[in-house]
């Protein structure tokens, strides 16, 4: 039975990919420092195991790697979702406030990476890291957001560059605007209509629809694919050369 461990996994995006992989016949480790939305989210799911950690402190990713990946024993892949959103202008983003960004969205990353290296190296298994579209394009009130999720962006390939010749891919996905419980509370009708107007395929993207491609980067059917950065987002990076109003 294959396994992964997908961080943010108690809710979101990381709990579809999670049960994408049960329901594939996966053995998942779903990680995440909320520990009472993680129980809740492992409810019913066979071969599922909650795992409470927070990614931005060394020491429990450290000891997360010590508890869960004894020598010898393979990973087949690792999703490095875990992520926090933080929106503001660049006046009013302290450094207190930019390394909370950092340290979960990027630094996350690495630290669960660098800890998983030698299970991944041992059945050359999959990186997928889940950075935004915010990484693609640069838009306002996201300095720290967008720059972390860069950084996320340009880690994946030093990953696969350096990684490769163990037979160890890594990709990253990059979500546009997608329906969370989040983004229903937060944007506004008019914020929803202006996504709408500027995304060629006219909507919000689903949990699942991301999930899937993150799945897909996670199995063999993906076994010659690394290094890549793909945008799930309804076209919307391709908008980035000309007027939504120019379009016919």
């Amino acid at each position: 039975m294959k396994s992964a461990i997908v961080t943010g996994a108690a809710r979101g995006i990381g709990l579809a990919t999670a049960r994408q992989l049960l329901e594939a016949g996966w053995q998942v480790i779903l990680l995440d420092r909320d520990e009472a939305a993680l129980n809740d989210a492992v409810q019913g799911l066979e071969y599922a195991r909650p795992y409470v950690c927070d990614v931005s402190h060394p020491n429990e990713v450290a000891a997360m790697a010590s508890e869960l990946l004894a020598d010898g024993v393979g990973l087949d892949a690792l999703v490095n979702n875990a992520g926090v959103a933080d929106f503001g202008p660049i006046e009013d983003t302290d450094f207190a406030r930019w390394r909370r960004v950092m340290e979960t969205n990027l630094d996350g990353v690495f630290l669960m990476s660098q800890a998983c290296t030698p299970a991944l190296r041992a059945v050359s298994g999959a990186i997928v890291n889940i950075a935004s579209i915010s990484g693609l394009r640069a838009s306002t009130l996201r300095v720290a957001y967008g720059t972390s999720k860069a950084g996320v962006m340009h880690l994946t390939q030093q990953q696969a560059v350096e990684l490769g010749e163990y037979g160890v891919r890594a990709n990253c996905v990059c979500p546009g605007p997608v329906d969370t419980k989040l983004a229903l509370a937060v944007h506004t009708p008019d914020i929803r209509a202006a996504y709408h107007e500027a995304i060629p395929l006219n909507r919000y993207g689903q949990e699942d629809e991301i999930a899937s491609v993150i799945t897909f980067l996670c199995s063999e059917k993906a076994s010659f694919v690394t290094g890549q950065i793909i945008a799930a987002d309804g076209g919307f990076e391709a908008t980035g050369i000309g007027l939504p109003s120019l379009r016919p």
